[in-house]
């Protein structure tokens, strides 16, 4: 939501929803780093900290029936991160550190959790609203003879 709603106001008007449908469908490595960021940064403090990836892993990885501490293995993958994330050095990822990684890595984009929808349910999408259009374009009364120009 945050991501979406580009003045802060609580609401998502017309423009921001286009906006930000453009960006995850058809965005620029750049616009989709920007938004990841958004998205990871919980409490918008613009930085992402140890605590809010762990938080973002914890609620995207399974647990598995033999493990007896999942956290210890959420924390070693935080340090993990960090250590490769991290380019400053602070104990914090800013958005430099982000962008930097995701454009070294293209598959740390969604390093913390999926927010970005997949190439087929992308298709998918697009093909139903053109589809869509194409239906209301062919159903549409109008027509544009010189009759109905005068």
């Amino acid at each position: 939501f945050r991501s979406f709603d580009k003045d802060g106001d609580g609401i998502i008007n017309v423009e921001e929803w286009i906006e930000g449908l453009s960006v995850l469908l058809r965005g620029t490595l750049d616009e989709k780093i920007k938004h990841c960021f958004q998205v990871y940064d919980l409490n918008d403090d613009k930085v992402i900290a140890r605590e809010e990836i762990c938080h973002m892993l914890k609620q995207s990885l399974l647990k598995q029936p033999n493990e007896e501490d999942p956290d210890e293995a959420i924390k070693d993958v935080v340090e993990i991160t960090m250590k490769r994330m991290d380019h400053d050095h602070d104990g914090l990822l800013s958005f430099k550190d982000f962008e930097k990684s995701v454009q070294k890595e293209n598959l740390l984009l969604e390093a913390f959790g999926t927010c970005l929808p997949d190439p087929t349910s992308i298709e998918k999408f697009e093909q139903l609203v053109f589809q869509e259009q194409e239906e209301q374009g062919n159903n549409s009364s109008y027509s544009c003879t010189p009759s109905t120009l005068s």
